[in-house]
């Protein structure tokens, strides 16, 4: 018996060693499929997409009711890039379907864009802002803009570049068009009459009023339904619409509505040395307007860091209004109506963003165009605000270091710890899309093509001849047929009192503060 137990032994201990022995190759058959199968998988992928013979996912499954930026052909954005395409193409194509604008710096897409929407503005400033506030503009669906322009922005360089880009035009600060202006009801009337006569930012205000009653002209000329004054360091910020289309948030509009309201938001630097404002600048104070009273007066001292005011400088944002007779501006903020008082609203989301001493070079250059002494009396006569006013002064009497000091104080937030906080309770947002958008166009190369397209055509065809804006600025107020419109008309005079309104421009006026009362 034992003879035949030990004999059973060596048998099944040969047994147990030789079943790993043949798993071992099967296990490694199976790691080495494993293996080869997804690497095949990716080469024929790879293979596919080389080829172009897979469409992005993102268009063959994308609803066919999705939205698109004004303009964007739909039937385009989605073909898939040809392999004959050359490779300024397919450079173009990437970023279709984003911005399809990018392919074509002109944007000629006014033909379909309903409402039509127009911007007025009256600048001094150069290529390296006004480029960026005009297509920024464009994506967002405005069509037109009417810039009245002197100083360095009707200077031939930066006046050529401007006048080349569609749907813009220029009117020069002539003698003429002085002249002309000086024809305006606007002298004979009491609503502008208290900015008569007066320095600096009054004179810039009733100039600013001119303006628009002028643009009015030529806004229905041009067959407008919308339009907007900004300064050219103000970006409409239409959010409430998920297109981000200025021109969904206006056809949204009842039609018994003749104005509309934009709050203004204001920009919070973050450091002392911004060169590109509009690509650099993402965080902004909150209107008063689009927060709780109680967050609002609750954090007042902390949001004003001792300042004069909640805000730098305005608070009562700016309006659009539509394009119909008897339309007349209220100053730069606001416009009126010389027949009715014109119904009004106010947006709760969108906004204006308004970029306001984003530059240290802000304190000299606001200095240098305004011949005011320094003095607490005379700078009331120059200034409507009253950090406007205690910037004069610090940029007219101290050195470099104690102004880029008192910059740094009281208009640059280097406190983290208090942003934080009141980014938490909402006082203060972060907004990315003008960056965003600005950014892209900077990187598309639409602001180079456009200074390029202007320095290659010749100065005869791209310049109209100063006969020629003359001959523009003298017709201004004329209707199509020559005859001068109840608008400009002085006679005019009588239909102001007829309708009884006797109403004063509103001003630029600041933020509530604690010690309203009456809030």
């Amino acid at each position: 018996m034992a003879g035949a137990y030990s004999s059973t032994r060596p048998s099944s201990s040969s047994s147990s060693h030789s079943s790993p022995q043949s798993s071992h190759p099967f296990n490694s058959k199976i790691l080495l499929l494993l293996t080869l199968l997804p690497l095949s998988l990716a080469l024929f992928a790879f293979i596919l997409q080389w080829r172009g013979e897979i469409d992005d996912p993102t268009t063959r499954w994308s609803p066919k009711d999705r939205l698109e930026f004004p303009g964007m052909d739909v039937s385009k954005s989605s073909e898939p890039i040809s392999r004959k395409s050359s490779c300024a193409e397919i450079l173009g194509q990437s970023r279709s379907l984003s911005f399809p604008y990018y392919r074509d710096w002109k944007f000629n897409y006014t033909f379909d864009l309903k409402p039509k929407i127009c911007i007025i503005t009256s600048t001094s400033a150069g290529l390296e802002q006004i480029l960026p506030w005009i297509f920024y503009h464009k994506v967002i669906g405005v069509s037109t803009f009417f810039l009245f322009v002197e100083g360095k922005a009707a200077s031939p360089g930066v006046s050529k570049v401007l006048e080349s880009i569609p749907d813009v035009k220029l009117v020069y600060r002539t003698r003429e068009l002085e002249e002309q202006q000086a024809k305006s009801r606007i002298w004979n009337e009491t609503w502008l009459s208290s900015f008569f006569y007066k320095p600096c930012n009054y004179e810039l205000f009733v100039k600013q009023s001119l303006n628009m009653e002028m643009a009015i002209v030529m806004a229905r000329e041009a067959d407008m339904d919308w339009i907007l004054h900004l300064d050219t360091d103000e970006l409409i910020h239409p959010a409430g619409t998920r297109e981000y289309s200025l021109r969904k948030l206006l056809s949204d509009v009842p039609k018994h509505v003749d104005m509309v309201v934009f709050p203004n938001y204001e920009s919070s630097v973050e450091r002392d040395d911004i060169k590109n404002p509009f690509s650099e600048v993402s965080m902004f104070k909150k209107n008063y307007d689009h927060l709780p009273k109680d967050t609002y007066f609750g954090n007042y001292k902390e949001a004003t860091r001792g300042n004069p005011n909640y805000f730098l400088t305005y608070g009562n944002g700016k309006s659009a209004a539509r394009v119909q007779h008897h339309l007349r501006p209220n100053g730069a903020h606001r416009w009126h109506n010389y027949m009715k008082t014109p119904n009004e609203i106010k947006m709760e989301e969108a906004a204006v963003l308004h970029y306001t001493y984003t530059k240290f070079s802000d304190l000299t250059s606001r200095r240098d165009r305004c011949g005011c002494k320094p003095t607490k009396d005379d700078v009331k006569r120059c200034f409507m605000l009253d950090f406007d006013r205690s910037a004069f002064i610090i940029a007219s009497t101290a050195t470099e270091q104690e102004m880029l000091n008192w910059y740094r104080e009281h208009v640059v937030w280097t406190d983290q710890a208090l942003n934080m906080r009141l980014l938490r309770k909402g006082i203060l947002t972060r907004i990315h899309a003008p960056m965003v958008i600005i950014q892209g166009l900077r990187e598309a190369g639409t602001f180079s093509s456009v200074i390029a397209s202007a320095q290659s055509a010749s100065s005869g065809a791209e310049l109209l001849s100063h006969a020629t804006d003359n001959n523009t600025s003298s017709k201004l107020f004329e209707g199509k047929n020559g005859d001068k419109t109840t608008e400009a008309g002085l006679t005019g005079r009588k239909v102001l009192e007829v309708s009884d309104i006797a109403l004063s421009a509103v001003p630029p006026l600041s933020p509530p503060t604690i010690y309203d009362d009456d809030i």
